[in-house]
């Protein structure tokens, strides 16, 4: 190792070449509008699209072709691989570069000032859906497997990259859940994975669970003018969440790690959508479902979660008419009357995800004592000049369960957490060159 420089002599003069990238995001951005993901739109992506274009360019240097790379597509359903290339260290410790995904979500060219689906360049701004998150990474780490064949370091420890599936729409049976369950990555256990889809270059030393919820509140339709014989649900699923939400931050409170692992905001429950009975104006709206989510660090139990939320239901479902305020004199959730069909509200909640699946979604804690993690801090920061790790409530999948299996995983990214799944979604060129001096940083240190 030099003593002026984190990067090894053998990794020396390698660098990001400003045109081959910009030629193959071009490539890769282009299939962005083929890689939409969001099957309640009905959008299923072909990340098959995106994994040609990488494997083109890696084609020479595979090791059928005389190469030093191994590359294998690991495919569970058709069309849509994912993608594992490694190049061949002397010993059986890794480096895992795992995470970075082939789709992306949906764009609405109508609300871009460019076309989503081709790369625009302005200075040192790289637009298009997919350079943030996460195509700009594909390319990227792609070019960083090609230099690597191409001058052909001797490494103690194997570079192993992982382009996966299905990532946006929270799939199983496609993407790194497969993967994982299969064995196909069991020899990264040996060494650090940096899973690369985070932002803004720096270590993200956390992230959250998420759980999606749908709060039904059913009443009985009834004329606006004569509303104490109605049970307004609008009012019922308002007033029931009001008191659910303050019942989760009593028992979920801000826990004393989130501020060790560097996390802005605590665990969160709140409602992002709602949807009612459609009818006139003038009537008392009969059901209406707010639904949102749960953002969970990773110092709490998801299914513990569940659980407390549908005991808070099945309370105010017990004491409706005692527990839940009413708004103004007229209105009630409990009706009396021999010529009244529903005499009390009631309400509901569901979970978009099962017990099973909410744990594929759980929020990780870093391993804040892990070699892996020094490395990657002190690579950004001989990089950048600087290092700022961080923890973020966004949600990324398996990398808890992974952790659990004995994998050791740690995060980072290079796109832009104020672009990340926007409009007029960019990159800078900038950040993709000093992240493939970081990661290159990042293999030194740890051979």
């Amino acid at each position: 190792m030099s003593s002026t420089t984190l990067l090894s002599d053998s990794l020396k003069g390698l660098a990001l070449d400003k045109d081959e990238y910009v030629d193959l995001l071009k490539k890769l951005i282009s299939e962005s509008r083929y890689v939409q993901n969001n099957p309640r739109q009905g959008l299923v992506p072909k990340e098959g699209n995106v994994a040609k274009h990488v494997l083109e360019t890696l084609s020479p240097f595979r090791v059928e072709n005389g190469g030093p790379l191994i590359v294998k597509e690991l495919i569970y359903q058709e069309g849509r691989p994912n993608l594992k290339i490694t190049y061949p260290g002397s010993s059986g410790n890794t480096i895992g570069l795992i995470g970075s995904h082939m789709d992306v979500v949906p764009a609405n060219p109508e609300n871009w000032d460019c076309d989503p689906f081709e790369l625009s360049i302005k200075g040192d701004k790289l637009y298009g859906r997919g350079t943030t998150d996460c195509l700009g990474h594909v390319g990227m780490i792609t070019l960083l497997m090609k230099a690597l064949a191409i001058k052909k370091p001797k490494l103690k420890r194997s570079v192993v990259v992982l382009f996966i599936a299905g990532e946006e729409g929270g799939e199983m049976g496609v993407g790194i859940d497969l993967v994982v369950k299969n064995g196909e990555i069991e020899e990264l256990k040996n060494g650090t994975c940096y899973w690369i889809d985070a932002a803004d270059s720096q270590p993200c030393q956390g992230t959250a669970g998420t759980l999606q919820w749908h709060l039904k509140a059913t009443g009985r339709v009834f004329h606006s003018g004569l509303p104490h014989r109605g049970i307004n649900s609008i009012e019922l699923v308002s007033e029931a969440l009001g008191i659910i939400q303050r019942r989760f931050y009593e028992d979920f409170p801000t826990h004393p790690d989130e501020s060790r692992y560097g996390y802005s905001v605590p665990s969160t429950m709140k409602p992002t959508q709602v949807e009612c009975a459609k009818g006139s104006l003038n009537q008392i709206c009969p059901w209406t479902t707010m639904s949102g989510d749960i953002r969970l660090t990773p110092f709490y139990d998801p299914v513990d979660v569940m659980k407390k939320v549908e005991g808070y239901v099945n309370e105010l479902n017990e004491k409706m008419g005692e527990a839940i305020p009413t708004r103004g004199p007229s209105s009630k959730y409990i009706l009396e009357g021999n010529d009244i069909d529903i005499k009390r509200g009631k309400l509901e909640i569901t979970w978009t995800d099962d017990t099973q699946s909410v744990y594929q979604m759980e929020g990780i804690a870093c391993d804040l004592d892990s070699p892996g993690l020094k490395a990657i801090c002190d690579a950004t920061k001989e990089v950048k000049g600087e290092c700022k790790p961080y923890a973020i409530t966004g949600s990324l999948p398996l990398v808890r369960q992974m952790q659990k299996a004995g994998f050791e995983i740690q995060i980072t990214g290079y796109g832009l957490s104020k672009t990340y799944h926007a409009d007029n979604e960019y990159a800078l060129l900038s950040d993709m060159q000093d992240a493939f001096q970081i990661l290159l940083r990042i293999i030194s240190i740890s051979d």
